[in-house]
């Protein structure tokens, strides 16, 4: 029988609750983990896909429009994507404290921005990859976030000349296969999943909880999601209240 709450201090004290009885622990995240740090999302009233842009969103975050719009694609990727001044909040922070105690495996993330691993967590894997890797199609060379922020139009390798490809996968891309394969093994290995802060419906990476055979599947998130029918837990409230424990 699911529980539902949405009182973060009692989401809070739950989930303590739960997390202290599991062994093996993987937290499978999206956009609202980042929003109380100030990024916003995409499919909420105030997200990306609700602002007014010479193309749509999801146009500009395409391989295509990176091939054929290069300008405008960096344009947009340096002002929407690119967000150097975020911090990371509590649930990030008690992530990482979780994964110090041995009690956490893994972070599965769809977010690019970094904030689990400047939270501290060592253990992460990115689905949709990282904006603070930036790599020559040429040589290989790697360019931070704040390289790409330093510079104006489309930026070229300095080694090479060669053209420099943000490490994030874009509409009309695939996963990186190996990142996919270490996700499905955490998920499946873990007692406890919680999903945290996404409306799961971006596919494939959303098809990733389905890999989930163990006993407590837990939801944190302001919305329904169509995990929430089999799961033991749901809270619909502030995720980074909800990990203040």
């Amino acid at each position: 029988m699911s529980q539902t709450i949405t009182d973060t201090a009692e989401a809070a004290a739950e989930l303590s609750a739960r997390v202290s009885r599991a062994k093996r622990v993987v937290f499978f995240g999206g956009a609202g983990v980042s929003t109380a740090s100030g990024i916003p999302d995409f499919r909420s009233v105030d997200g990306l896909y609700h602002q007014k842009f010479a193309y749509p969103p999801e146009t500009m975050l395409g391989h295509d429009f990176y091939l054929t719009h290069p300008g405008e694609f960096f344009d947009f990727y340096r002002t929407k994507m690119i967000a150097l001044g975020a911090k990371p909040n509590q649930a990030h922070r008690k992530l990482a404290e979780l994964e110090r105690e041995g009690k956490l495996t893994v972070v599965v993330t769809q977010n690019i921005d970094g904030l689990h691993q400047m939270a501290g967590s060592k253990n992460v894997l990115e689905l949709h990859g990282s904006v603070h890797r930036n790599i020559c199609q040429e040589c290989g060379k790697v360019y931070s976030a704040e390289w790409i922020m330093d510079t104006t139009g489309v930026p070229r390798c300095p080694a090479c000349g060669g053209r420099i490809k943000p490490d994030v996968v874009l509409y009309g891309e695939t996963l990186d296969d190996h990142v996919v394969s270490e996700a499905i093994h955490q998920i499946a290995r873990a007692d406890m999943l919680i999903i945290g802060g996404t409306s799961l419906v971006v596919y494939p990476a959303a098809g990733l909880v389905e890999y989930f055979r163990g006993d407590d599947l837990v939801v944190v998130n302001r919305d329904a999601t169509p995990a929430d029918s089999g799961a033991s837990l749901v809270c619909q409230c502030d995720i980074a209240k909800a990990f203040d424990f």
